[in-house]
């Protein structure tokens, strides 16, 4: 994730200092599989490859016209250990990642990222490298290099669209001296999760609080100490009229920077509910809704308050069961303490009309329309129009 540490740095929220900042942790649309789901028909071993490619132009607004090609290649395996060794309920997971680093962001001029694959920096790494043990059917414990919104912070209503609030909260996102440990950089963690009955998970873990090297943000880097201090997470999952529910808490336990250059302090911490429910369901065509609601420190970070909520209809186009399309809105609203500091407005809010359709069992195509009022709450770049249109690929081998 490109570092919140940045907004912090921001001498003045002009459209000079204006620069994509908050990205979220994602597992790409393509996927077939989420990371420790191998198919129990097939072999223990799971190779997938999924390439998506964007292209993103700013129509109107922003910083300045123009377009982007971003791209991102995921390379995941995973060993099922019991079936290959005899080593029951164990699970071996790697994760690759390359991006080629351009930002469309750049051009919007907004903070909370219009492209989920959008980096900044271009890049090969290491993205996860974790083993997970599962004890009995109710109790797993996972130790490695992890993305939390993996698991954490995840809904799958939200996963069809392609900026980045949907995929983790703004308010979340942004934190940390290199955002918490998600997408494009990870860092160390211990995760612990209990399904004490049906539909019910409870969910903690202890990450190393800053993943990687803000100062070398290509890099695959694990270092601890350096002040560094923890990321604790915790969330609760309930079954909520065939959605669910999820109500989380996060906590840092080093000091930051206070926004109105008060000195350090402790306590940066957030809370967040999530939710998704179906509002319909016949004959195939399915409607879900989800919202989210986040609060962070307003004392240390640029946002202290988010909401964010959308629409996902599937089957809905006659000879095209597969098709999505979906409306959803993100708003992130600015501290009290970062306005007075920075003249910045009061939020920054996105909007985002998306259409999926797969073309082939591999292949998807989809386009999007992203408004964005207000970037980087500055009251000097005006509203952004972007367009975009992804391409995923996937291929999977399994059972070797």
């Amino acid at each position: 994730m490109l570092v919140s540490a940045a907004m912090l740095a921001l001498s003045a929220p002009t459209a000079e200092a204006a620069e994509p900042r908050v990205h979220s942790g994602h597992l790409p649309h393509g996927h077939t599989h989420a990371p420790g789901e191998i198919d129990e028909d097939h072999g223990p071993l799971l190779l997938q490859l999924t390439y998506t490619g964007e292209i993103m132009g700013n129509a109107s607004g922003g910083l300045k016209r123009g377009a982007r090609y971003l791209d991102n290649l995921d390379i995941v395996f995973e060993a099922d250990m019991d079936r290959l060794v005899g080593w029951r309920g164990a699970q071996v997971h790697v994760y690759g990642l390359y991006n080629n680093g351009t930002s469309v962001s750049a051009l919007a001029g907004d903070t909370q990222a219009i492209s989920n694959i959008e980096t900044g920096v271009s890049a090969l790494r290491l993205y996860e490298a974790w083993i997970e043990q599962k004890i009995g059917n109710k109790v797993s414990l996972k130790a490695g290099l992890y993305d939390l919104n993996s698991e954490f912070d995840a809904l799958d209503a939200a996963g069809l669209f392609v900026s980045s609030p949907h995929g983790i909260g703004t308010d979340f996102a942004q934190s940390g001296r290199n955002g918490p440990s998600i997408f494009p950089s990870t860092s160390l963690a211990a995760r612990l999760d209990v399904t004490p009955a049906e539909g019910w998970k409870i969910r903690a873990a202890i990450l190393d609080g800053v993943p990687g090297n803000p100062e070398r943000p290509g890099h695959t880097t694990v270092r601890l100490g350096h002040g560094d201090g923890a990321l604790l997470v915790g969330e609760l999952e309930a079954p909520l009229g065939g959605g669910k529910l999820l109500a989380g808490h996060w906590r840092y336990t080093a000091a930051f920077e206070r926004n109105d250059a008060r000195g350090a302090g402790k306590g940066n911490s957030g809370t967040y509910v999530r939710g998704e429910l179906p509002l319909a369901r016949s004959d195939g065509r399915t409607v879900d809704a989800f919202l989210r609601l986040g609060h962070a420190s307003g004392r240390y970070n640029m946002f202290d308050f988010f909401t964010g909520a959308g629409v996902k209809f599937s089957g809905w186009i006659p000879g095209r069961d597969a098709d999505e399309f979906g409306i959803a809105v993100a708003a992130a609203f600015t501290a009290a303490s970062y306005r007075a500091a920075m003249g910045a407005a009061a939020s920054e809010i996105a909007i985002e009309a998306t259409y999926r359709t797969p073309l082939t069992s591999w292949l998807a195509v989809q386009p999007s329309l992203h408004y964005i009022h207000r970037p980087s709450a500055d009251p000097g770049i005006p509203g952004a129009l972007v367009l975009g249109l992804r391409a995923e690929a996937s291929f999977s081998l399994l059972g070797f």
